[in-house]
């Protein structure tokens, strides 16, 4: 077992693949910054709003005013550096950091393909995707490298399989698969749609989505790793996230994994595509083929690396099953649910009043939360009960600041879940400015009285 191991970790393949990832990669991530501050979304989300969410253990992060700006515009910088493989290693990290901080600036805006973003960017900052078609290798000779390490490029597809292949076990629900929940609620929506509209309000076409949805994400990666099925799998991954950008309003992210999977193609149509393009930037790559080989395999460095990122795989293929450890049905509670890659699963929407009460008077005063919160922040914190949590912790302190004597705070909340009639979501006796965040169980949400059967 071990002479395998040490003849896999000895194995080379061509630096291209990693070179036109990191180009695709930066590139992509350069316009998606881009994108997002040409539609006004940083005033929108991180100026405008007087109070943001945040991620448990990372409460300390927050906009920075009109400084918010010129964290966008390094994140983009590093994002164009890491493309042309200038200055690579402080770059990326750069990205990483830069990114992470926005991703975390407010938990509203969470999405999927946000933590995928930092978790391939924080992998990028161990990988030698500058020793080829880079303007570092470029100046510096020493820097060029022909051949890496083969588990580099593996590395990133496995990355690209776990958000796949998790994303289908996700769908393998009762409501995914024999309600056709929630694609019965979402895909009628886009009935007027040319040709395909009249189909998309049938009943059939939603378990037709939902079935072949669970079978296309569990199958992907495989499809991809073969050459035979290589071909077929990506026309496969093309037709569905074009299809899925039709329908949903998803963002960049079709387009992302689209580019992404193009890193199950060979090394030759690596270095074909980045050698085209060389030849129209009239850049010599005659130095990129020197045949050195990057990595000193017998270094402690080399091998602290190579143990690190073993820990870092082990804890990614793992840390989406921690829902296990809780109580209660995981689409109710949400605990666990996050960076799990539970890609479109549910539909729940939320009525929440709070009333912030004296406890010495015994005086009442109803919220209108539109005062505190933004329509989306309102929205996503109707049904999500760590937001619930947040909320009511802050309008303990505003109160308290404005003179109320301990302020005790309730909550009516109800919550519908994939077409079921709305039921009462949180223990309306329970005060919740005395109760903490923290990754236990949270008791004051009340149980779910139906059954999700599935993973």
């Amino acid at each position: 077992m071990i002479s395998v191991l040490q003849k896999y970790f000895n194995k080379t393949t061509e630096t291209s693949t990693l070179a036109f990832f990191r180009l695709a990669f930066g590139l992509m991530m350069l316009f998606s910054i881009v994108r997002f501050a040409s539609y006004g979304w940083i005033e929108k989300m991180y100026l405008k709003p007087q109070f943001h969410f945040s991620y448990y253990g990372f409460e300390w992060v927050k906009p920075i005013g009109v400084w918010t700006y010129l964290l966008f515009f390094i994140c983009g910088l590093s994002a164009l550096l890491v493309a042309v493989g200038y200055k690579y290693r402080i770059a990326i990290i750069v990205f990483f950091l830069s990114f992470t901080y926005i991703e975390l600036m407010d938990k509203t805006t969470y999405l999927n393909h946000y933590y995928f973003i930092s978790l391939v960017s924080f992998v990028l900052i161990f990988l030698p995707a500058n020793a080829s078609y880079s303007v570092d290798a470029y100046i510096n000779p020493k820097l060029a490298f022909q051949k890496v390490p083969a588990w580099s490029v593996d590395l990133l597809k496995l990355m690209l399989g776990i958000v796949y292949f998790y994303a289908g076990l996700a769908k393998l629900n009762s409501d995914w698969l024999l309600e056709a929940q929630p694609l019965r609620m979402w895909l009628p929506l886009n009935g007027g749609l040319p040709i395909i509209g009249s189909f998309l309000r049938e009943t059939w076409c939603h378990y037709f989505f939902s079935w072949t949805g669970a079978l296309y994400d569990l199958t992907i990666p495989f499809l991809l790793l073969y050459r035979r099925t290589r071909l077929f799998g990506f026309v496969l991954v093309v037709v569905f996230h074009i299809f899925t950008k039709i329908l949903f309003p998803i963002g960049v992210f079709p387009y992302v994994m689209i580019i992404s999977t193009l890193i199950f193609f060979s090394s030759d149509f690596h270095k074909s595509v980045l050698q085209t393009l060389m030849r129209w930037l009239k850049i010599d790559t005659s130095r990129f083929e020197n045949g050195r080989i990057k990595e000193d395999y017998e270094s402690s460095l080399y091998k602290l690396k190579l143990g690190f990122l073993a820990v870092f795989v082990c804890f990614q293929l793992l840390f989406p099953f921690r829902y296990l450890l809780y109580p209660g049905e995981l689409f109710w509670t949400e605990e666990g649910f996050r960076f799990s890659w539970r890609v479109m699963l549910m539909e729940k929407s939320g009525y929440t009043q709070f009333k912030v009460v004296d406890a010495i008077t015994k005086k009442a005063i109803h919220i209108d939360n539109s005062q505190f919160l933004t329509p989306f922040q309102e929205k996503q914190m109707s049904f999500q009960p760590d937001f619930i949590l947040e909320y009511a912790h802050y309008l303990h302190h505003y109160y308290k600041e404005a003179g109320i004597n301990a302020p005790e705070v309730y909550v009516e909340s109800y919550v519908a879940l994939n077409g079921r009639l709305s039921r009462k979501y949180i223990d309306p006796k329970v005060n919740l400015a005395q109760e903490n965040e923290s990754f236990k169980p949270k008791n004051w949400i009340l149980p779910f009285t139906d059954e999700i059967k599935g993973l």
